[in-house]
């Protein structure tokens, strides 16, 4: 948008909401299409960044079946309509490609080691056959295609209670409740914050590589010190409770970035600590603002029907 593109949203706010967008509603070259991409969608455009799909745990495992259908006939719609247009396609793709990696860090060479039939298995291979489908119809309708290997990622409009390790802490530290660990805390994630995602996605996007790319945070860090951290920002007094571990949870997760850095001339440049505080700012107006929107439904009198005088 603020290239002077226009932008066309395409939404079925399974997991998105409006309230993201709404600052653009008006504006001359936006527009927002309530419309799920698992039915073919017939507009014209030159670049599709297609980011459809649950992407938090609850979310895709609350609908696993919705989560597979929007990667797979999804995929196969908006490589169908980049196929028609002759549009460049990106492909927002997953480190869960990578399953629970034996490689540490991870490259784009590594081809993973996921559980088929694992509660995550809707997300990850989901994924993994739309990265499939994306070369092939680049190999035999020429369509051009990005796929982007994005890692953890946080930032403000994300959702406050989907799930996510983040979202979760900043939550239960601003409300003064316990942080919940799953298992010992040991895990490692590494994150990113969202605007260097999408510097991320548009330099891949007008790129010429069309092999898998990673984007992420090479900064890795246990779940436990993240707790810590977070707790700390916040200045909360919550505890920490530790919880039994959660199945197929990836014990380690860092991305190495080489490739993005030297194709791209991408890297993460905000720090950890920085994002983590506009992250805390957004969610404390989001409770503010849930608590002052809270909508009470009162019970409605009962309406007497005016008419005819009935005569039995």
């Amino acid at each position: 948008m603020m290239d002077g593109h226009e932008v066309t949203v395409v939404d079925n706010f399974f997991t998105g909401r409006k309230r993201n967008v709404e600052h653009w509603i008006g504006h001359e070259n936006f527009e927002l299409i309530n419309h799920d991409v698992v039915e073919p969608l017939y507009i014209e455009v030159d670049q599709i960044y297609h980011l459809a799909s649950p992407a938090s745990p609850p979310s895709y495992m609350y609908n696993p079946i919705k989560t597979l259908k929007t990667n797979t006939i999804g995929t196969l719609n908006v490589l169908g309509l980049a196929k028609r247009v002759g549009a460049r396609l990106l492909l927002a793709s997953t480190s869960e490609v990578y399953g629970d990696p034996e490689v540490h860090p991870q490259t784009e060479d590594y081809w993973g080691h996921v559980n088929p039939i694992g509660p995550r298995a809707c997300y990850d291979e989901g994924k993994r056959v739309a990265e499939t489908m994306c070369y092939a119809y680049m190999k035999q309708e020429g369509v051009e295609v990005r796929v982007a290997r994005i890692f953890n990622t946080f930032g403000p409009r994300m959702h406050m209670n989907d799930g996510r390790v983040v979202s979760n802490f900043i939550l239960q530290a601003l409300q003064g409740e316990p942080l919940t660990v799953y298992g010992s805390g040991s895990q490692t994630r590494a994150f990113q914050y969202v605007s260097d995602l999408v510097n991320g996605l548009v330099a891949l996007m007008n790129s010429n590589v069309s092999s898998p790319v990673n984007l992420g945070n090479p900064e890795e860090h246990t779940i436990l010190e993240f707790a810590q951290l977070i707790k700390n920002l916040v200045g909360s007094g919550s505890e920490i409770q530790f919880l039994s571990e959660a199945q197929d949870d990836p014990q380690k997760r860092k991305p190495d970035i080489k490739k993005a850095k030297l194709m791209l001339g991408w890297e993460p440049v905000v720090p950890l600590e920085e994002g983590l505080n506009k992250a805390i700012h957004y969610f404390r107006k989001e409770l503010e603002y849930q608590a002052n929107n809270q909508y009470i439904p009162k019970p409605k009198p009962a309406r007497i029907k005016k008419g005819r005088t009935r005569h039995n």
